[in-house]
């Protein structure tokens, strides 16, 4: 007398006769003998395991570290991993902790999230020579979190929000040192050119001012020569002496004449006479003009 049993697709049954191991039914329809026969459905399909261990780095950071393990049971292993190994989430959890706290501290916390994958691999390394033996294939054990204390997840946020405060600061301080520099060099170059406008312009002023006076001399010249023409027996001082009394009242009746508003003029006591000291000085530069003019010839 027999019985009908399914098996589903993913799994095997194993099956016990009179509590000993007798055979694998393959997924889909099994007759077994329900008095003598027991069948224990194992699941073949890919599993995940969450493992999650607290360690501590180099630089004395606690962090807790997560790996997920994908593994699942080999086909032609069935027997040994469901006979031969116990609880085998927890030897799982055992050799990832032994890798996880045998690397990580070795690495600094900044180390530790560069060499993720070289982790990966180390605890699959681990996994696969040990677990195998078992019946049990790792497929992958990806490190999903690197999660320090929160204190130093803070920290470590100051730490970097300075660090850009500062370059910050940097860069605009050295934009300001290049607005400085700019600004004084323009300062610089106006300076340079309205000194060398305003050395042009007393150039051209002193130029104007030699020509005015050399025109005076000159003026002054003809005057007397066409005066001592027009007079006889009069000599070039007496001449010199009245067009100097001449522009002398002429400078009194133009200050007396003057109609421009906030002009006040102060007469000291003076003596038309001294006129004539003026026209020996006059008279001197004359000469001195005269001579330097020679010698330049």
């Amino acid at each position: 007398m027999g019985c009908c049993i399914s098996v589903r697709s993913g799994e095997v049954g194993l099956v016990e006769k009179w509590g000993r191991f007798s055979h694998i039914c393959e997924p889909g329809l099994n007759c077994i003998n329900p008095f003598s026969t027991k069948v224990i459905p194992v699941d073949m399909r890919v599993r995940q395991l969450k493992v999650e261990c607290t360690t501590k780095t180099s630089d004395n950071v606690f962090v807790r570290i997560e790996v997920c393990v994908h593994y699942r049971i080999l086909e032609e292993k069935v027997r040994e991993a469901f006979y031969e190994l116990s609880f085998p989430e927890q030897h799982i959890k055992s050799y990832v902790h032994d890798v996880v706290r045998t690397l990580v501290p070795r690495k600094t916390l900044d180390e530790v999230f560069i060499v993720k994958e070289e982790l990966a691999n180390a605890i699959k390394i681990q996994l696969k020579s040990t677990m195998e033996e078992y019946g049990f294939e790792i497929k992958a054990t990806p490190v999903t979190a690197i999660d320090p204390n929160e204190n130093v997840k803070v920290a470590l946020n100051e730490k970097t929000r300075q660090l850009r405060l500062k370059e910050a600061a940097e860069e605009q301080a050295k934009g300001q040192k290049l607005v400085k520099t700019l600004e004084a060099e323009a300062l610089a170059n106006e300076i340079r050119i309205r000194a060398e406008a305003e050395a042009d312009a007393k150039h051209q002023a002193g130029m104007g001012l030699s020509r005015q006076r050399q025109a005076i001399i000159d003026g002054l010249s003809e005057s007397v020569k066409l005066f001592k023409q027009g007079v006889e027996g009069v000599d070039s001082k007496t001449v010199m002496d009245l067009i100097m009394i001449t522009q002398y009242f002429d400078m009194m009746q133009q200050i007396g004449c003057s109609k421009t508003r906030g002009t006040n003029t102060i007469f000291i006591p003076h003596n038309p006479s001294n006129v004539a000291d003026i026209s020996s000085q006059i008279r001197q530069s004359m000469l001195e003009a005269n001579a330097q003019g020679a010698q330049a010839v």
